[in-house]
């Protein structure tokens, strides 16, 4: 199995609520994907390094909210970040070391 399926299994299992299955993962360059974000804790913080390329893709929640959920991986994360309309507003969902 590769890393892209892995991942993909990985987010798939994740049970987000209100997410579809996800079938495929772009790459997607750190600089371009790295939203500033609320923490659970409710600091605001970048978890992503604007230099590296990651795996992704974004799906719109199904709550018919407009908002959408981004999904990032690599070797060492998965990110799962909850956002509105160009990344605004920015929310942590999961954020899992492999």
């Amino acid at each position: 199995m590769t890393c892209m399926q892995r991942w993909i299994e990985a987010f798939n299992g994740l049970g987000i609520r209100d997410m579809d299955q996800v079938t495929g993962l772009n790459a997607l360059k750190g600089d371009y994907i790295n939203l500033t974000m609320k923490m659970p804790n409710g600091q605001r913080a970048k978890l992503l390094d604007d230099a590296k390329t990651y795996y992704g893709t974004e799906l719109c929640k199904r709550d018919g909210s407009g908002r959408c959920y981004g999904l990032v991986a690599d070797e060492g994360q998965l990110l799962v970040v909850e956002y509105g309309a160009g990344g605004s507003d920015a929310e942590l969902v999961v954020w899992k070391r492999l």
